[in-house]
Parts: C-alpha cells; sequence; structure tokens
C-alpha cells in the first residue's frame, strides 16, 4: 500500500432527514410531581397505564388524586350549593359550605362541609364531599374525594323526538337513589337543556350531557341526597345489563 494512500472507511449511516412515523416514536413518560404510593401510581410512572379509561374499566380503586390530575390534564372542578347562610324564618342565601356546631365545656366547635364535583365535560365526571374545621381544608378535601370517584359516563341521543348522532343526552332512561330521593333521568332531544335542579345540573354538564329531562320523589330538600342520587343514576348508565345478547 502506498504511503499518500488514503484510507476510507464507508459506514452504515442512518438519515436523520427522515422523517419518523408516530408509530415509531417512542412514548414519552409523563413526568411526575408526587412520589407514587400505591401499585397504580407506579404503574402510571412506569408508563403501562396511559388512559383513564384503561383504568377506570379494570375495576382499581383510585386512591391518590394525583392520578387523575395526570392522566386527566384538562379537568375542571366547581363547588355545590350544600349549605345556607343564617337569615330571618330560614330564608338564607345558599352558599357552598354547609356549617354544624358541637357544643362542649370549651365553648361551640364549628365544623364545615362541603361537596365539589370534578369533570372533563367529555363523558367524565366524579363528586366528592369534606368536612374539616376550617372552610379551605373542607373545599381541598371535597375537589380531592371527587377525583377520586371518578367515573365514566355512557353518552348518546336516547330521545325518539331527535335524530341526530351527537352524544348531547343519555341513551335510555335511568334512576338513581340515595336515602329517600330517587332521580329519574330520561332522554331529551337536542336544545331542550338541563330540565333538573341546580345543583344536579352542575354534574351533568361537567360529565358532557347538554340535554335531559328528569322526575324527583323524596325529601328532595336534602340537596346532599339529592346530588348523590343523579350521581347514582349516571353510574348506572355504564352498568352491563344481563339478558340475551
Amino acid at each position: 500500500m502506498a504511503e499518500n494512500e488514503d484510507i476510507v472507511i464507508e459506514d452504515d449511516l442512518v438519515e436523520t432527514d427522515v422523517p419518523l412515523d408516530e408509530e415509531d416514536l417512542p412514548v414519552p413518560v409523563p413526568k411526575l410531581s408526587w412520589k407514587p404510593k400505591t401499585r397504580i401510581g407506579r404503574l402510571i410512572a412506569d408508563g403501562v397505564i396511559t388512559d383513564i379509561d384503561t383504568l377506570i374499566d379494570s375495576g382499581l380503586p383510585i386512591i391518590e388524586a394525583e392520578i387523575v390530575d395526570l392522566l386527566l390534564p384538562e379537568l375542571k372542578n366547581d363547588l355545590l350549593l350544600v349549605g345556607q347562610s343564617k337569615g330571618k324564618f330560614g330564608g338564607g342565601q345558599r352558599r357552598i359550605f354547609r356549617q354544624t356546631q358541637k357544643k362542649t365545656k370549651e365553648g361551640n366547635k364549628p365544623h364545615f362541609g362541603t361537596a365539589a364535583v370534578v369533570g372533563d365535560e367529555n363523558g367524565h365526571v366524579g363528586i366528592g364531599f369534606g368536612k374539616s374545621k376550617e372552610t379551605v381544608p373542607a373545599r381541598e378535601k371535597a375537589v380531592r374525594n371527587a377525583k377520586k370517584n371518578i367515573i365514566k359516563v355512557r353518552r348518546g341521543s336516547g330521545s325518539w323526538e331527535s335524530n341526530t348522532t351527537e352524544l348531547h343526552s343519555i341513551p335510555y332512561k335511568v334512576t338513581g337513589k340515595a336515602g329517600s330521593v330517587h332521580v329519574t333521568l330520561f332522554p331529551a332531544p337536542k336544545g331542550t337543556g338541563l330540565k333538573i335542579q341546580g345543583d344536579c345540573a352542575k354534574v351533568l354538564a361537567m360529565a358532557g350531557i347538554k340535554d335531559v329531562w328528569s322526575q324527583t320523589r323524596g325529601s328532595t330538600k336534602s340537596t346532599i341526597n339529592l346530588i348523590q342520587a343523579c350521581f347514582n343514576a349516571l353510574k348506572s348508565l355504564s352498568e352491563v345489563k344481563g339478558g340475551a345478547q
């Protein structure tokens, strides 16, 4: 070999300018802002579970509220009017905190209870209740418990008066019960609106339901039971009914 002869080594180079398909790209593992303490949290940290529907369908309990924050970043929350301020002849204005007092030797010890609803307005909703000696911890407990109780809501257009395929209502009539309160929801045509009590309307709106008729029976003045009965009715939409297929 001559001294001035150049040695050329050819390598199999990969062209970096060629765009890759989205399927070939690795699935990014979400960054966790908290340290998972449960098996479900560790599965999400490892990228095994990346969808909230997969988690709900598995039937595994959600113990950490941060799991829902991670899988549903567009989640919204709101507080429900479950209390009433003091007024003449009991006519005080409704408010989000329900105050109770316990008489002790040291004096009256007040406690505050509140209810919250969370949802993405796209088929996922949850309600929760919280109680504490102060208003802010009670509100935070309610929101955290609502995230742990999130469910998937089956939507549809089950009204015979509607011929649209948009998921704006419910597919069929359902009934929920809590205490002595019964809430029955009926599918309604598009444009009807939410014909139900105001706090229940918030729950339905958070689930992405825009049109519904309703019927209530029992002691409907108990707002907490009324909200729970409405939530139980939404739960029954996802229950599998037996019978011949």
